[in-house]
């Protein structure tokens, strides 16, 4: 597969043309604020000689270096090679040993060294400078043929894999040098690397050899100056191989920055038993305990301890091994923690008992041990409340509310070869029930305790109620914004939605999985895990999330919950700390219970077309499209005002206060009605009306594309009284709940809004019937009338629509569709390679809002609503409202709120506060 073609630019202006940065043995060049010229490698290596800490003196090539590379062909800045010399002289002075020297040599490392850290995604070359001349000077320097032969058969696989690029041929093959060093132990009958004598590992050099010059056609390099430029070209290569592209795109690390590299003078941790390497972290990385963690390994150098070859120690064994470097090493624990304020993970090595530190960087954590770190790190007065937001990513907090499958018993599902399939991972948690294929089902099921994962090829808003009861959500269409995905999440449900193997069979009630033998029948147990959107047969523990039990479940009291405890600390913080309101989308009283309990200020989007398909419900509604004249559709939807009513009612009364945002009817009226002749005969025969009409009326409603269509305020427009109803269903229940000495705060929202005159006619309807439902009530409510921006057209001319809007709510999903021109739910065919292959799209635009072109419109929009209406209120309710940079965005262009799933309040209030702090 071809390497795409890198998009790395020449800088504008030329700095002065220095590229290399000289650390230890008294240098101190560079320092940790330089990571962007440094790379965060050897920004710390600099920073660390700076605080006076054991590190083997060398040098980092900028990143300046790479951006030249990659725009002039791979190709060098002329002064670099001059440059690179000088600095070698520092380090062979230092030490008293030459690159290159047959008596006694100076070997080096090679090692990248990006702005962010990218473990394991770029490349390594460890004890380069060796030849057939140099090893007898390093076995004469040394003392010991075997350790000079280890390093340098470590050496040859190293550049013989990385520089040289030999690698297996095919994925079924064995990587050739190691199959060759099995070789070798099995033939010398011994089990570990370290049993093999110098002979041995003299053969492997040579055989190594061989096997790079038969393979690649090429001579191992001796010249040791040969190696080390072909070593630096290997590691700014390595920027822009497929593992560094793609964990690039997954961390939204810009291809732009490039790395560093570093060559460093090698240390060895495999001269003996006094020698060793280990990696260790400040504090533990999966809890957030206060207590030094890490590994290591004697007689070994950094690639064996996460090799898995060998079965390292827990870093306080240690101890017993060589106390004072132990003892070193927890000073050096301490140092780091004071200096960067944060939890590090370090790498060091011990050379004949001496200590040297070879790299420290903020250790990466889970969600769990951050805000624990973040929380300790303030009572111990290391950092304050702004460097504890700015210490949690917004998505770690998904980790503290979501239930997990036990790990252990995940681990076994998958040795027992259970892992049936993987989709995209679209509703975070995990769930574990019996297959069901139709929302019914579901319902009937949970209604008898059972709990089960509806299976649906894809969802509609007429599985709203399977939805709700069903554990978990899984699909073989869609994508992360489909409809499966975007309720799924409001409700709070693990979802797994586009797995394109599944074959669901709605006739037979039975699952395939493509390429995999067996049929899965409704009944069958699944596990689905919306973290990963793995999919497993069968059963899995799941692990409930403390914090959902406080606050939600109600099942823990706060006292007994330590994590919860850190967790509502950090929340406050976060909340004194933004300046942008978060609201939660809720269509129903308990999921406006849940928002509030996750910390939601109001109702940001209420979607009143999923009342329809309540108990009751759905059979006037139908009447109601059914219906031939104004008359019989108000007749039916008489039938719907009651009902709707108390719909409402019950959110004003959850909400207490807050603002509730009710969008009037937005789908297209076919939605509600089955497209199958036996739904469509059933709905006759529920109505009383011959089934010729429900067909006719059925393809009367068809619409080549329903998403532009005749849906939104155009439904109100044709046919007002659909809107009549509903804003009296509104304001008849504010009046109530008032009455009863509830405070209410009702936004009616008109949605699809292209052109003033539309939301004129449909804001007269809404306000007139207030006027006559607060007289007739005896009373006065205070509301406010809106629109949701979500065409082009309706940002273009925000000026002339916000002359009759008192809000506008961003409606990203449709506006993303509009403006893209892209539909989201059949994307997923291109968007994926448009994203991670093409680069298109940054990001997938349902995702996280583009800012270039949505973005545009919605600053745009903005800026022109208030320059007509100064107090405009302005917010955001699609489902980038969660989504962290598109948060930061809103923060941006001024918005007052952002509205999301319930389940996506929290992250959304921490993205809030790091935009509004600047993180």
């Amino acid at each position: 597969m071809a390497r795409p073609q890198a998009k790395l630019v020449r800088p504008a202006t030329r700095r002065a043309a220095r590229y290399i940065y000289a650390f230890g043995a008294g240098r101190k060049d560079g320092r940790a604020g330089m990571k962007d010229l440094l790379g965060g490698k050897g920004a710390n290596l600099a920073e660390m000689a700076r605080l006076g800490l054991p590190v083997p003196p060398g040098f980092t090539i900028s990143t300046e270096v790479c951006t030249y590379y990659y725009a002039n062909r791979r190709s060098y800045p002329p002064a670099l090679r001059t440059q690179v010399t000088e600095a070698l002289a520092r380090i062979e002075k230092a030490l008293g040993r030459r690159f290159g020297d047959p008596e006694d040599p100076l070997l080096v490392s090679v090692r990248s060294g990006a702005r962010a850290s990218m473990p394991g995604m770029m490349d390594t070359i460890l004890n380069l400078g060796l030849n057939d001349r140099t090893v007898q000077g390093l076995i004469r320097a040394s003392g010991s043929p075997r350790f000079a032969y280890d390093s340098y058969r470590r050496f040859v696989q190293m550049y013989g894999d990385v520089v040289l690029g030999l690698k297996p041929e095919s994925k079924d093959e064995e990587d050739p040098f190691e199959v060759a060093l099995q070789e070798k132990k099995r033939a010398r009958g011994v089990e570990l690397d370290t049993d093999l004598d110098a002979d041995a590992l003299r053969e492997l050099v040579n055989e190594f050899k061989a096997l790079i010059r038969m393979r690649k056609g090429v001579r191992f390099p001796e010249n040791p100056h040969a190696q080390l430029w072909g070593a630096i070209g290997a590691v700014f290569g390595s920027w822009m191989n497929q593992r560094a592209i793609v964990y690039r795109k997954l961390n939204n690390i810009p291809e732009s920055w490039g790395t560093a590299v570093n060559v460093q003078a090698m240390v060895f941790g495999n001269m003996g038993t006094d020698s060793g390497t280990g990696v260790a972290f400040t504090r533990d990385p999966a809890t957030g305990e206060n207590t030094f963690y890490g590994e290591f390994l004697m007689n070994a150098q950094g690639e064996d301890v996460v090799a898995g070859i060998r079965t390292p120690l827990p870093i306080a064994a240690l101890e017993k091994e060589n106390r004072s470097a132990y003892a070193e090493l927890v000073r050096i624990r301490r140092t780091l923690e004071r200096h960067y304020r944060d939890m590090m993970d370090i790498e060091f090595t011990i050379q004949q008992r001496k200590l040297y530190m070879l790299q420290c960087r903020v250790g990466q954590r889970n969600g769990l041990a951050a805000v624990r770190i973040a929380c300790d790190m303030v009572a111990e007065k290391l950092i304050n409340r702004t460097g504890a937001i700015a210490r949690v990513k917004p998505d770690d907090l998904n980790q503290l509310l979501r239930p997990i499958f036990d790990p252990a018993e995940k681990r076994e599902a998958v040795r027992e070869g259970r892992l049936l399939t993987k989709g995209l991972n679209a509703g975070p948690g995990a769930a574990t029930g019996r297959i069901v294929f139709n929302a019914d089902d579901a319902e009937t099921a949970a209604a008898r305790g059972e709990p089960v994962i509806l299976v649906r090829i894809e969802t509609s808003p007429e599985d709203i109620h399977g939805m709700q009861a069903a554990e978990g959500i899984l699909t073989a269409r869609g994508g992360t914004t489909s409809h499966a995905a975007l309720v799924g999440r409001q409700m709070g449900k693990v979802c797994v939605v586009g797995c394109e193997a599944l074959q669901v069979d709605y006739r037979e009630r039975a699952l395939r999985i493509a390429n995999r033998k067996g049929v899965l029948k409704e009944g069958h147990d699944i596990s689905i895990d919306g973290f990963t959107g793995e999919v497993f047969l069968g059963k899995i523990k799941t692990i409930p999330s403390e914090v959902v039990q406080v606050l939600v479940a109600k099942t823990l009291a706060p006292r007994d919950a330590p994590i919860y405890q850190r967790y509502a600390r950090f929340m406050e913080w976060v909340d004194g700390a933004r300046r942008l309101g978060v609201r939660a989308n809720a269509d129903q009283p308990d999921q406006g219970a849940n928002a509030l309990a996750f910390g939601a200020e109001g109702v940001g989007l209420c979607r009143t077309e999923h009342m329809f398909f309540g108990e009751g419900k759905i059979g006037p509604m139908r009447e109601t499209i059914l219906a031939g004249t104004a008359k019989e559709r108000r007749a039916a939807l008489a039938k719907l005002l009651p009902l709707q009513r108390a719909d409402f009612a019950g959110i004003f009364r959850v909400m207490n206060g807050r603002p509730v945002t009710i969008r009037t009817l937005d789908p297209p009226l076919h939605e509600f009605l089955p497209h199958d002749e036996a739904g469509q005969r059933e709905v006759a025969a529920a109505l009383g009306v011959p089934f010729e009409r429900v067909r006719e009326r059925v393809e009367a409603l068809h619409e080549f594309n329903p998403m532009l269509g005749f849906r939104g305020c155009r439904l109100g427009i044709i046919y007002p009284e659909i809107t009549e109803m509903q804003a009296r269903a509104i304001f008849e229940a504010a009046a109530d709940v008032r009455q009863a000495g509830v405070a209410v705060a009702p936004e009616i929202m008109i949605p699809l809004v292209g052109h003033v005159k539309e939301l004129a006619l449909q804001a007269g309807v809404v306000r007139r019937v207030a006027e006559e439902v607060m007289r007739e009530k005896g009373t006065r409510l205070r509301y406010l009338v809106g629109t949701m921006i979500e065409i082009p057209r309706g940002a273009l001319t925000a000026d002339e629509i916000a002359g009759v809007a008192e809000f506008f709510s961003f409606g990203t999903n449709d506006l993303t569709q509009t403006t893209l021109g892209v539909s989201r739910d059949d994307a997923g065919r291109f968007l994926v390679p448009y994203v991670d292959r093409l680069e298109i799209y940054g990001k997938d635009p349902f995702e996280s809002i583009d800012r270039d072109g949505v973005g545009a419109l919605m600053r745009m929009a903005s800026e022109r609503g208030r320059t007509r209406r100064p107090k405009l209120k302005l917010g955001i309710c699609g489902e980038h409202g969660g989504d962290p940079a598109s948060v930061r965005f809103c923060h941006e262009i001024g918005l007052d709120y952002v509205s999301c799933s319930p389940f996506r309040v929290p992250i959304a209030r921490l993205a809030a506060a790091r935009a509004a702090l600047g993180a």
